[in-house]
């Protein structure tokens, strides 16, 4: 395997950073010079939601975008706060599940946003988890050539990792995002009791980003998860502070690499091998969900570095164990029914928004904290690992 020159390794915020985030009440900012913003983390947000978006958006129309499952759970309040702080608003829905970041749907609600008359000084606001936000957002970023764009994110998952940096997009027969825009949010609002609603496999699936944070570069967060993880699951305190220091890591990256042109591709630990997988699933998530896509590509990720001969077995076994611990996936087999063979992973893995000109990239590791970016990893290599996952 090549040696990448432009190695990039993880540095993330301090402990004192985190006392600093949690202190001023837990709210992270995300800085972008002119198109910086605030992601206010608390319990009760969704009570407060319409002040927190007039003093940012005085006067603005809105858009607000909300998959069916959430909307029986939270619209109410929700609306009930945007009336109460005067702000006029529509709502669109769309079904719950992957399958809604569809042309289908995206023209659909860019028709919804334009027939209401929404203009470009107006918003869309995305109520809900991932889906709602990677597709709410292409259609702000997208409808009178960009809207102003708030998020509301309703899921662990979205509230730590796609709510933040502006990343948006639907999925194509290709494989996951591959359409879509860089387009930043003006506010996020995480929440954190709204987390109370979620099933469990959705608080995992979650937890898996959370994770993620402390893997890529951040060893005392991962240890403090590690002794920690069942409060973190209870809700409370060490709810609240998990999201913030999880916020925190993603938006130091993103205001450093916005566009994901270098060390924002760090924030895909697991990502390459947990994208193939929910694409060769189709997407089904009874069979498989995001994070916990992601969890098996950590491992994975973690399994290729030491067979690279990066770490050892004792780094992997203790990633193993803390994601055992929380209920996790952590192995191909632990996905029901028949996987495709490895022609087809190397085919998705190909098509992956990281490959440059060919060549496979991937996130590896020399530790806990301690990832970076590997350009140029041969196929090959890929191949006869995956060949062996796929049979263990």
């Amino acid at each position: 395997m090549c040696r990448n020159e432009f190695e990039l390794k993880a540095e993330f915020m301090t402990d004192t950073a985190v006392a600093e985030s949690v202190s001023e009440g837990r709210t992270v900012r995300v800085d972008l010079g002119a198109r910086s913003y605030d992601i206010k983390i608390g319990r009760g947000l969704i009570d407060q939601a319409g002040q927190e978006i007039a003093d940012v958006l005085p006067g603005a129309r809105l858009a607000v975008i909300v998959d069916e499952a959430v909307a029986g759970l939270h619209l109410k309040r929700f609306s009930a706060s945007l009336d109460a702080a005067g702000l006029a608003h529509t709502v669109a829905r769309v079904p719950q599940g992957e399958g809604s970041k569809c042309f289908r749907e995206f023209e659909r609600l860019c028709d919804e946003v334009l027939g209401a008359r929404l203009e470009r000084g107006d918003a869309v606001v995305a109520l809900g988890g991932g889906v709602t936000g990677d597709l709410a957002g292409f259609v702000a970023a997208s409808v009178r050539r960009g809207m102003s764009f708030v998020q509301v994110p309703t899921t662990l998952l979205a509230q730590v990792d796609s709510s933040v940096g502006g990343k948006t997009g639907i999925n194509a027969r290709f494989g996951k995002n591959l359409i879509g825009a860089f387009h930043q949010p003006v506010l996020v609002l995480a929440d954190t009791e709204v987390l109370d609603t979620l099933p469990i496999r959705d608080f995992r699936s979650g937890y898996a980003e959370v994770a993620k944070y402390g893997l890529l570069g951040d060893a005392d967060f991962f240890a403090w998860l590690e002794a920690n993880w069942t409060e973190v699951f209870k809700g409370g305190s060490a709810r609240d502070e998990a999201v913030a220091r999880s916020c925190r890591s993603k938006a130091d990256v993103v205001a450093a690499d916005e566009l994901e042109s270098g060390r924002r591709a760090l924030l895909n630990l697991g990502h390459t091998f947990g994208h193939a997988l929910e694409s060769a699933v189709s997407y089904e998530t009874e069979r498989l969900v995001h994070g916990e896509g992601v969890a098996i590509g950590m491992m994975l990720a973690h399994e290729f570095s030491q067979r690279l001969g990066l770490i050892g077995a004792d780094t992997v076994e203790r990633v193993h164990k803390h994601l055992s611990d929380v209920g996790l996936p952590v192995r191909i087999q632990d996905i029901p029914g028949q996987m495709p063979p490895v022609e087809t992973f190397l085919d998705i893995i190909a098509q992956d928004k990281k490959v440059s000109r060919g060549a496979l990239t991937f996130i590896l590791t020399r530790g806990i904290g301690e990832a970076f970016v590997e350009k140029g990893v041969d196929p090959a290599l890929v191949s006869d690992f995956l060949k062996e996952k796929l049979e263990t």
